[in-house]
Protein backbone atom coordinates (compact mmCIF):
# COMPACT_ATOMS: atom_id res chain seq x y z
CA UNK A 1 0.00 0.00 0.00
CA UNK A 2 1.56 3.56 -1.40
CA UNK A 3 2.58 5.20 2.26
CA UNK A 4 3.67 8.78 0.91
CA UNK A 5 2.91 10.69 -2.38
CA UNK A 6 5.48 13.08 -4.05
CA UNK A 7 4.79 15.90 -6.46
CA UNK A 8 7.51 16.46 -9.64
CA UNK A 9 8.82 19.86 -9.98
CA UNK A 10 6.63 20.83 -12.54
CA UNK A 11 3.77 19.87 -10.19
CA UNK A 12 4.64 22.42 -7.84
CA UNK A 13 2.58 25.18 -7.80
CA UNK A 14 2.93 28.51 -9.67
CA UNK A 15 -0.16 30.34 -8.05
CA UNK A 16 -0.45 31.55 -4.40
CA UNK A 17 -4.91 31.11 -2.92
CA UNK A 18 -6.27 33.71 -1.82
CA UNK A 19 -9.26 33.43 -0.02
CA UNK A 20 -10.43 37.14 0.68
CA UNK A 21 -11.36 36.73 -3.29
CA UNK A 22 -13.98 33.81 -1.91
CA UNK A 23 -15.25 34.83 1.44
CA UNK A 24 -18.47 35.48 1.55
CA UNK A 25 -18.30 38.15 3.92
CA UNK A 26 -15.00 40.53 3.07
CA UNK A 27 -13.16 41.71 5.74
CA UNK A 28 -13.27 44.81 8.15
CA UNK A 29 -9.98 47.36 7.19
CA UNK A 30 -7.34 47.80 9.52
CA UNK A 31 -7.99 51.32 11.49
CA UNK A 32 -5.36 53.58 12.49
CA UNK A 33 -5.02 55.63 15.59
CA UNK A 34 -7.70 57.24 15.03
CA UNK A 35 -10.31 54.99 13.87
CA UNK A 36 -10.38 55.36 10.45
CA UNK A 37 -8.99 52.62 7.78
CA UNK A 38 -5.27 52.75 7.04
CA UNK A 39 -3.95 53.77 3.72
CA UNK A 40 -1.13 51.48 2.08
CA UNK A 41 1.14 54.65 2.18
CA UNK A 42 0.62 54.32 6.09
CA UNK A 43 2.35 50.59 6.22
CA UNK A 44 5.35 52.17 3.62
CA UNK A 45 7.86 52.61 6.92
CA UNK A 46 7.06 48.69 7.80
CA UNK A 47 6.95 47.11 4.80
CA UNK A 48 7.59 47.23 1.00
CA UNK A 49 4.78 48.52 -1.52
CA UNK A 50 5.04 45.38 -3.27
CA UNK A 51 4.43 42.87 -0.37
CA UNK A 52 1.62 46.02 1.13
CA UNK A 53 -0.05 45.17 -2.86
CA UNK A 54 -0.63 41.72 -1.75
CA UNK A 55 -1.59 42.56 1.84
CA UNK A 56 -4.72 44.16 0.19
CA UNK A 57 -5.08 42.22 -3.09
CA UNK A 58 -8.49 40.83 -3.83
CA UNK A 59 -7.31 38.82 -6.56
CA UNK A 60 -7.98 35.40 -6.48
CA UNK A 61 -4.71 33.83 -7.37
CA UNK A 62 -1.64 35.26 -7.58
CA UNK A 63 1.48 34.33 -9.63
CA UNK A 64 4.59 33.23 -7.57
CA UNK A 65 7.73 34.48 -9.05
CA UNK A 66 10.22 32.02 -10.71
CA UNK A 67 12.67 33.37 -8.33
CA UNK A 68 10.81 32.37 -5.36
CA UNK A 69 9.98 28.94 -6.77
CA UNK A 70 13.22 27.94 -7.70
CA UNK A 71 14.36 28.58 -3.93
CA UNK A 72 11.16 26.50 -2.82
CA UNK A 73 12.13 23.64 -5.02
CA UNK A 74 14.95 23.06 -2.70
CA UNK A 75 12.81 21.37 -0.85
CA UNK A 76 9.22 21.53 -2.27
CA UNK A 77 6.78 19.53 -3.10
CA UNK A 78 6.94 18.22 0.28
CA UNK A 79 5.47 15.02 0.57
CA UNK A 80 1.89 13.63 1.87
CA UNK A 81 2.09 10.97 4.14
CA UNK A 82 -0.37 7.96 4.77
CA UNK A 83 -0.30 7.61 8.89
CA UNK A 84 -0.97 3.72 8.48
CA UNK A 85 0.99 2.45 11.97
CA UNK A 86 -1.19 5.30 13.83
CA UNK A 87 -4.48 4.32 12.22
CA UNK A 88 -3.20 0.72 13.52
CA UNK A 89 -2.80 1.55 17.01
CA UNK A 90 -5.81 3.48 17.07
CA UNK A 91 -7.63 0.77 15.56
CA UNK A 92 -9.56 3.40 13.24
CA UNK A 93 -11.04 2.98 10.13
CA UNK A 94 -10.15 6.45 9.27
CA UNK A 95 -7.28 7.17 6.75
CA UNK A 96 -5.31 9.37 7.98
CA UNK A 97 -2.99 11.83 6.45
CA UNK A 98 -0.56 14.12 7.25
CA UNK A 99 1.32 17.31 5.02
CA UNK A 100 5.40 16.90 6.50
CA UNK A 101 6.54 20.82 6.35
CA UNK A 102 9.16 19.58 8.74
CA UNK A 103 11.32 18.07 5.36
CA UNK A 104 12.45 22.32 4.93
CA UNK A 105 15.93 22.63 5.77
CA UNK A 106 14.92 24.82 9.08
CA UNK A 107 12.26 22.31 9.64
CA UNK A 108 9.32 24.05 9.34
CA UNK A 109 6.26 25.39 7.19
CA UNK A 110 8.08 28.89 7.65
CA UNK A 111 10.25 29.12 4.72
CA UNK A 112 7.16 29.28 2.44
CA UNK A 113 6.71 33.10 3.17
CA UNK A 114 10.44 33.75 4.45
CA UNK A 115 11.66 32.97 1.32
CA UNK A 116 8.65 35.36 -0.64
CA UNK A 117 9.21 37.70 1.78
CA UNK A 118 12.64 38.19 1.87
CA UNK A 119 12.44 38.42 -2.58
CA UNK A 120 10.11 41.00 -2.22
CA UNK A 121 12.61 43.20 0.31
CA UNK A 122 15.31 42.41 -2.12
CA UNK A 123 13.27 43.69 -5.14
CA UNK A 124 12.72 46.50 -3.35
CA UNK A 125 16.23 47.52 -2.54
CA UNK A 126 15.87 47.11 0.96
CA UNK A 127 19.01 45.63 2.81
CA UNK A 128 18.13 44.48 6.40
CA UNK A 129 14.75 42.99 7.90
CA UNK A 130 13.81 42.69 11.53
CA UNK A 131 11.39 40.25 12.89
CA UNK A 132 10.76 38.60 16.13
CA UNK A 133 10.32 34.66 17.00
CA UNK A 134 8.07 32.48 19.31
CA UNK A 135 9.55 29.04 19.73
CA UNK A 136 12.67 30.37 16.73
CA UNK A 137 10.88 28.25 14.11
CA UNK A 138 10.18 31.56 12.08
CA UNK A 139 13.29 33.43 13.11
CA UNK A 140 15.20 30.21 11.91
CA UNK A 141 13.48 30.56 8.36
CA UNK A 142 13.84 34.13 7.76
CA UNK A 143 17.52 33.67 8.75
CA UNK A 144 17.71 30.50 6.15
CA UNK A 145 15.59 33.06 3.49
CA UNK A 146 18.16 36.40 4.16
CA UNK A 147 21.27 34.50 4.16
CA UNK A 148 20.31 33.41 0.39
CA UNK A 149 19.09 36.68 -0.50
CA UNK A 150 21.84 38.34 0.47
CA UNK A 151 20.36 40.30 3.11
CA UNK A 152 20.94 40.79 6.67
CA UNK A 153 18.93 39.57 9.52
CA UNK A 154 17.90 40.66 12.74
CA UNK A 155 15.49 38.71 15.10
CA UNK A 156 14.12 39.08 18.68
CA UNK A 157 13.00 36.11 20.10
CA UNK A 158 10.46 35.62 23.27
CA UNK A 159 12.90 35.25 26.13
CA UNK A 160 11.56 31.71 27.36
CA UNK A 161 11.72 30.56 24.10
CA UNK A 162 15.21 31.72 23.90
CA UNK A 163 16.39 30.51 27.36
CA UNK A 164 13.93 26.57 26.46
CA UNK A 165 15.37 26.61 23.00
CA UNK A 166 19.02 27.77 22.44
CA UNK A 167 19.87 25.77 19.46
CA UNK A 168 17.03 27.76 17.19
CA UNK A 169 19.61 30.53 18.39
CA UNK A 170 22.09 28.83 16.85
CA UNK A 171 20.48 27.95 14.02
CA UNK A 172 20.09 31.82 13.32
CA UNK A 173 23.31 32.79 13.67
CA UNK A 174 24.65 29.75 11.39
CA UNK A 175 22.46 31.15 8.68
CA UNK A 176 23.97 34.95 9.57
CA UNK A 177 21.55 36.07 11.68
CA UNK A 178 21.53 38.06 14.54
CA UNK A 179 19.19 36.96 17.82
CA UNK A 180 18.62 39.00 20.84
CA UNK A 181 15.98 37.64 24.01
CA UNK A 182 13.01 40.27 24.24
CA UNK A 183 11.85 41.80 25.40
CA UNK A 184 15.64 43.38 25.33
CA UNK A 185 17.26 46.89 26.40
CA UNK A 186 17.59 47.77 22.75
CA UNK A 187 14.52 49.00 21.87
CA UNK A 188 12.03 51.84 23.66
CA UNK A 189 9.54 49.27 23.68
CA UNK A 190 11.97 46.35 25.36
CA UNK A 191 13.28 48.70 28.07
CA UNK A 192 9.57 49.92 29.34
CA UNK A 193 8.47 46.48 29.66
CA UNK A 194 11.53 45.43 31.31
CA UNK A 195 10.89 48.17 33.70
CA UNK A 196 7.83 47.16 34.73
CA UNK A 197 8.05 43.23 34.50
CA UNK A 198 11.95 42.95 34.76
CA UNK A 199 11.10 38.40 35.18
CA UNK A 200 8.91 38.50 32.67
CA UNK A 201 8.89 35.32 30.19
CA UNK A 202 8.05 38.28 27.51
CA UNK A 203 5.49 37.64 24.50
CA UNK A 204 5.09 37.62 20.47
CA UNK A 205 3.49 40.77 21.26
CA UNK A 206 6.59 42.38 23.05
CA UNK A 207 8.90 40.74 20.26
CA UNK A 208 7.01 42.36 17.63
CA UNK A 209 6.92 46.00 19.01
CA UNK A 210 10.71 45.33 19.70
CA UNK A 211 10.91 44.18 15.76
CA UNK A 212 8.61 46.91 14.22
CA UNK A 213 10.56 50.02 16.42
CA UNK A 214 14.05 48.53 15.13
CA UNK A 215 12.73 48.82 11.46
CA UNK A 216 10.71 51.88 11.47
CA UNK A 217 13.77 53.68 13.49
CA UNK A 218 16.67 52.78 11.17
CA UNK A 219 17.53 56.40 10.01
CA UNK A 220 18.81 55.27 6.29
CA UNK A 221 15.68 53.66 6.04
CA UNK A 222 17.18 50.67 4.64
CA UNK A 223 15.12 48.41 7.01
CA UNK A 224 11.75 46.49 6.77
CA UNK A 225 9.53 44.26 9.31
CA UNK A 226 9.02 40.90 8.61
CA UNK A 227 6.01 39.06 9.98
CA UNK A 228 5.82 35.24 10.47
CA UNK A 229 1.93 35.19 10.55
CA UNK A 230 -0.96 36.59 10.99
CA UNK A 231 -1.04 38.86 8.12
CA UNK A 232 -3.14 38.25 4.40
CA UNK A 233 0.06 37.70 2.27
CA UNK A 234 1.83 35.37 5.37
CA UNK A 235 -0.91 32.89 4.75
CA UNK A 236 -1.21 33.78 1.29
CA UNK A 237 2.53 32.38 0.76
CA UNK A 238 1.50 29.21 3.07
CA UNK A 239 -1.22 28.46 0.64
CA UNK A 240 1.15 26.29 -1.67
CA UNK A 241 0.87 23.59 1.42
CA UNK A 242 -2.81 23.13 0.89
CA UNK A 243 -2.63 23.59 -2.83
CA UNK A 244 -0.08 20.50 -3.07
CA UNK A 245 -1.96 18.20 -0.89
CA UNK A 246 -5.18 18.49 -3.08
CA UNK A 247 -3.29 17.07 -6.01
CA UNK A 248 -1.66 14.72 -4.02
CA UNK A 249 -4.85 13.13 -2.30
CA UNK A 250 -6.18 13.33 -6.49
CA UNK A 251 -3.04 10.94 -6.64
CA UNK A 252 -3.86 8.11 -3.84
CA UNK A 253 -7.51 8.11 -5.38
CA UNK A 254 -9.19 10.36 -2.68
CA UNK A 255 -12.07 11.51 -4.01
CA UNK A 256 -13.42 13.74 -0.69
CA UNK A 257 -11.90 14.72 2.44
CA UNK A 258 -13.78 14.86 5.81
CA UNK A 259 -11.55 16.50 8.40
CA UNK A 260 -8.46 19.10 7.85
CA UNK A 261 -6.61 19.82 10.71
CA UNK A 262 -3.82 22.97 11.79
CA UNK A 263 -2.56 23.63 14.66
CA UNK A 264 -2.93 27.66 14.72
CA UNK A 265 -0.78 30.67 16.86
CA UNK A 266 -1.62 33.38 14.50
CA UNK A 267 -3.13 31.40 11.68
CA UNK A 268 -0.49 31.15 9.10
CA UNK A 269 0.24 27.00 8.74
CA UNK A 270 -3.70 26.55 9.59
CA UNK A 271 -4.43 28.64 6.67
CA UNK A 272 -1.48 27.17 4.49
CA UNK A 273 -3.13 23.61 4.71
CA UNK A 274 -6.43 24.46 5.35
CA UNK A 275 -7.95 27.51 2.70
CA UNK A 276 -8.20 25.52 -0.15
CA UNK A 277 -10.19 22.97 1.17
CA UNK A 278 -12.19 25.81 2.30
CA UNK A 279 -13.01 27.41 -0.68
CA UNK A 280 -14.05 23.91 -1.52
CA UNK A 281 -16.80 23.79 1.83
CA UNK A 282 -17.31 27.73 0.69
CA UNK A 283 -18.96 25.78 -3.30
CA UNK A 284 -20.83 23.15 -1.19
CA UNK A 285 -18.19 20.66 -0.03
CA UNK A 286 -19.12 18.69 3.33
CA UNK A 287 -15.73 19.19 5.73
CA UNK A 288 -14.87 19.79 8.73
CA UNK A 289 -12.11 22.67 9.41
CA UNK A 290 -10.28 22.55 12.22
CA UNK A 291 -7.54 24.92 13.86
CA UNK A 292 -6.48 23.96 17.34
CA UNK A 293 -4.79 26.29 20.07
CA UNK A 294 -3.94 25.52 23.32
CA UNK A 295 -6.11 25.46 26.51
CA UNK A 296 -3.50 28.39 28.32
CA UNK A 297 -3.59 30.52 25.46
CA UNK A 298 -7.55 30.13 23.67
CA UNK A 299 -7.45 32.70 21.08
CA UNK A 300 -10.33 31.38 18.91
CA UNK A 301 -12.50 29.40 21.71
CA UNK A 302 -12.44 32.34 24.34
CA UNK A 303 -11.32 35.36 23.20
CA UNK A 304 -13.76 37.63 21.41
CA UNK A 305 -13.77 39.11 18.24
CA UNK A 306 -12.36 42.65 18.58
CA UNK A 307 -10.43 45.32 16.94
CA UNK A 308 -7.06 45.37 18.89
CA UNK A 309 -3.30 45.82 18.18
CA UNK A 310 -0.97 43.24 17.28
CA UNK A 311 1.81 44.34 19.51
CA UNK A 312 2.07 45.25 23.03
CA UNK A 313 3.11 48.74 22.49
CA UNK A 314 0.47 49.30 19.73
CA UNK A 315 3.16 50.51 16.66
CA UNK A 316 0.52 47.68 14.34
CA UNK A 317 -2.75 48.64 13.05
CA UNK A 318 -5.99 47.87 14.76
CA UNK A 319 -6.82 44.76 12.92
CA UNK A 320 -10.14 42.71 13.38
CA UNK A 321 -9.48 39.41 15.09
CA UNK A 322 -9.86 37.13 17.52
CA UNK A 323 -7.88 38.11 20.36
CA UNK A 324 -6.98 38.05 24.26
CA UNK A 325 -5.65 41.36 24.06
CA UNK A 326 -2.11 42.80 23.49
CA UNK A 327 -1.35 42.81 26.78
CA UNK A 328 -1.73 39.68 27.60
CA UNK A 329 1.18 37.39 28.57
CA UNK A 330 0.55 33.66 28.02
CA UNK A 331 1.79 31.11 30.27
CA UNK A 332 5.38 29.76 29.38
CA UNK A 333 3.62 26.45 27.27
CA UNK A 334 6.32 24.40 25.12
CA UNK A 335 4.09 25.09 21.83
CA UNK A 336 5.97 28.81 21.84
CA UNK A 337 4.71 29.33 18.26
CA UNK A 338 1.02 28.80 19.70
CA UNK A 339 1.87 31.57 22.26
CA UNK A 340 -0.17 34.61 20.45
CA UNK A 341 -2.81 37.21 21.91
CA UNK A 342 -4.24 37.11 18.88
CA UNK A 343 -5.38 35.44 15.28
CA UNK A 344 -5.18 35.98 11.63
CA UNK A 345 -8.11 38.47 10.58
CA UNK A 346 -9.00 35.67 7.85
CA UNK A 347 -8.76 33.16 9.95
CA UNK A 348 -11.03 35.30 12.24
CA UNK A 349 -13.64 36.01 9.75
CA UNK A 350 -14.08 32.44 8.42
CA UNK A 351 -14.10 31.54 12.29
CA UNK A 352 -16.85 34.10 12.09
CA UNK A 353 -18.78 32.80 9.34
CA UNK A 354 -18.91 29.32 10.72
CA UNK A 355 -16.89 27.71 7.98
CA UNK A 356 -14.51 26.70 10.61
CA UNK A 357 -14.60 24.99 14.14
CA UNK A 358 -11.70 26.13 16.50
CA UNK A 359 -10.81 23.48 19.46
CA UNK A 360 -8.87 24.11 22.22
CA UNK A 361 -6.52 20.94 23.66
CA UNK A 362 -4.36 20.59 26.92
CA UNK A 363 -1.05 20.23 26.67
CA UNK A 364 -0.66 16.97 28.12
CA UNK A 365 -2.79 15.19 25.92
CA UNK A 366 -0.92 16.87 23.42
CA UNK A 367 1.96 15.39 24.29
CA UNK A 368 0.74 12.10 24.33
CA UNK A 369 -0.63 12.11 21.23
CA UNK A 370 3.37 13.38 20.09
CA UNK A 371 4.98 10.37 21.94
CA UNK A 372 2.18 7.82 20.17
CA UNK A 373 2.65 9.63 16.59
CA UNK A 374 6.73 9.58 17.36
CA UNK A 375 6.22 5.58 18.41
CA UNK A 376 4.43 4.62 15.31
CA UNK A 377 5.12 7.31 12.52
CA UNK A 378 8.60 7.84 13.68
CA UNK A 379 9.08 11.75 13.43
CA UNK A 380 9.30 13.53 16.66
CA UNK A 381 6.97 16.26 16.34
CA UNK A 382 7.43 19.98 17.40
CA UNK A 383 5.33 21.01 20.32
CA UNK A 384 3.27 22.79 18.39
CA UNK A 385 2.52 20.11 15.29
CA UNK A 386 1.44 17.96 18.43
CA UNK A 387 -1.91 19.98 19.12
CA UNK A 388 -2.97 18.96 15.02
CA UNK A 389 -2.04 15.26 16.09
CA UNK A 390 -4.19 15.53 19.19
CA UNK A 391 -7.38 16.67 17.30
CA UNK A 392 -6.65 13.87 14.44
CA UNK A 393 -6.26 11.49 17.12
CA UNK A 394 -9.42 12.64 18.62
CA UNK A 395 -11.54 12.48 15.13
CA UNK A 396 -9.85 9.03 14.42
CA UNK A 397 -11.35 7.39 17.72
CA UNK A 398 -14.64 9.38 16.98
CA UNK A 399 -14.57 7.57 13.31
CA UNK A 400 -14.04 4.40 15.35
CA UNK A 401 -16.97 4.65 17.73
CA UNK A 402 -19.48 5.80 14.77
CA UNK A 403 -17.89 2.74 12.52
CA UNK A 404 -17.68 5.55 9.50
CA UNK A 405 -14.89 5.89 7.19
CA UNK A 406 -13.31 8.86 7.24
CA UNK A 407 -10.39 10.78 5.64
CA UNK A 408 -8.51 13.06 7.62
CA UNK A 409 -5.71 15.44 6.46
CA UNK A 410 -3.58 17.60 9.55
CA UNK A 411 -0.19 19.51 8.89
CA UNK A 412 2.91 18.41 10.45
CA UNK A 413 4.36 21.90 10.19
CA UNK A 414 7.41 21.24 11.64
CA UNK A 415 9.83 18.62 13.32
CA UNK A 416 10.27 18.58 16.98
CA UNK A 417 14.12 17.63 17.13
CA UNK A 418 14.73 21.49 19.04
CA UNK A 419 12.73 21.18 21.27
CA UNK A 420 13.32 17.97 23.08
CA UNK A 421 13.65 19.93 26.33
CA UNK A 422 9.76 20.08 26.53
CA UNK A 423 10.10 15.94 25.91
CA UNK A 424 12.17 15.52 28.80
CA UNK A 425 9.85 17.02 31.13
CA UNK A 426 7.14 15.63 29.95
CA UNK A 427 8.53 12.29 30.32
CA UNK A 428 9.60 13.57 34.05
CA UNK A 429 6.05 14.19 34.76
CA UNK A 430 6.60 18.12 35.11
CA UNK A 431 4.53 19.31 32.74
CA UNK A 432 1.02 20.90 33.77
CA UNK A 433 -2.20 21.56 32.24
CA UNK A 434 -2.86 25.20 32.51
CA UNK A 435 -6.50 26.34 31.33
CA UNK A 436 -6.19 29.94 31.14
CA UNK A 437 -8.08 31.56 34.12
CA UNK A 438 -11.00 33.51 33.41
CA UNK A 439 -9.16 36.42 35.86
CA UNK A 440 -5.90 36.53 33.57
CA UNK A 441 -8.18 36.50 30.29
CA UNK A 442 -10.34 39.56 31.50
CA UNK A 443 -7.21 41.40 32.84
CA UNK A 444 -6.03 42.42 29.16
CA UNK A 445 -9.58 42.04 27.26
CA UNK A 446 -10.89 44.88 29.60
CA UNK A 447 -7.69 46.83 28.12
CA UNK A 448 -9.74 46.63 24.59
CA UNK A 449 -12.60 48.56 26.27
CA UNK A 450 -12.01 51.99 24.49
CA UNK A 451 -11.08 50.34 21.08
CA UNK A 452 -13.38 50.45 18.12
CA UNK A 453 -15.57 47.29 18.01
CA UNK A 454 -16.19 45.25 14.98
CA UNK A 455 -19.42 44.16 13.37
CA UNK A 456 -20.25 41.06 13.51
CA UNK A 457 -20.89 40.16 9.91
CA UNK A 458 -21.77 36.57 8.36
CA UNK A 459 -24.19 35.20 5.80
CA UNK A 460 -25.53 33.01 7.48
CA UNK A 461 -25.08 29.79 5.61
CA UNK A 462 -23.08 28.02 8.10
Amino acid sequence: MQTKVYLTDEEMPRQWYNIAADLPSPLQPPLGPDGNPITPDMLAPVFPMNIIEQEVSTQRWIDIPEEVLAILSKWRPTPLHRALALEKALGTPARIYYKNESVSPPGSHKPNTAVAQAWYNKQFGIKRITTETGAGQWGSALAFACSLLGLECKVFMVRISFDQKPFRKLMMQTWGATCVASPSTETQAGRQILAKHPNTPGSLGIAISEAIEAAVTDPTGATRYSLGSVLNHVLLHQTIIGLESKKQLEKLGEKKVDVVIGCAGGGSNFAGLAFPFVNDKIHGADIAVIPVEPTSCPTMTRGPFVYDHGDTAKMTPLLPMHSLGHDFIPPPIHAGGLRYHGMAPLVSQAIIEGLLTPRAIDQIECYEAAVLFARTEGIIPAPETSHAIAAAIQEAKKAREEGREKVILFGLSGHGLMDLSGYDNFFQGKLTNYPLPESEMGSAIRELNGLPKPKVVRSGKW
